[in-house]
């Protein structure tokens, strides 16, 4: 089992604490609100996430091996999203990021749960991490 199935593990487990939506959305509120700072100097149009509806900056960068990745979101439930994603995806081997199926969030129920505006800001959030990981594989 790579980095990144095991992140998605400990995550499933996590979530299954919780009994119903509305503590699991909470729980996510409160991921989102404990995100490192972002740089200002960071939320540039460059940085910033087509496809979702909230405003998101994300950056990536490669240090010895591994993607360091950076997100933020004026939105409270998407910063929950991209607290969730920098857990399973920053400080990966790129060969996993790209490798490994997304299956967390099916088995947490995001997809069943998450409005189709949060669901394609989660998607676009996605392709833009495993884009990163792919490209890094091409340097």
């Amino acid at each position: 089992m790579n980095e990144v199935e095991q992140a998605q593990e400990e995550l499933v487990e996590e979530f299954s604490f919780f009994d119903n939506w509305m503590d699991r959305y909470q729980y996510l509120i409160d991921l989102g609100r404990r995100l490192p700072e972002f740089p200002d100097a960071a939320r540039i149009d460059k940085n910033k996430l087509k496809g979702c509806q909230s405003q998101v900056w994300i950056t990536a960068k490669k240090v010895n091996g591994r993607i360091q990745f950076q997100a933020i979101s004026d939105a409270a439930i998407v910063s929950g999203l991209i607290a969730v994603l920098l857990r399973i995806y920053s400080g990966r081997r790129a060969e996993d990021i790209v490798n490994t199926p997304a299956d967390f969030a099916a088995a947490i129920g995001l997809e069943q749960h998450l409005s189709p505006t949060r669901s394609n800001g989660l998607a676009a959030m996605l392709h833009a991490i495993k884009s990163f990981a792919a490209e890094s594989l091409e340097e």
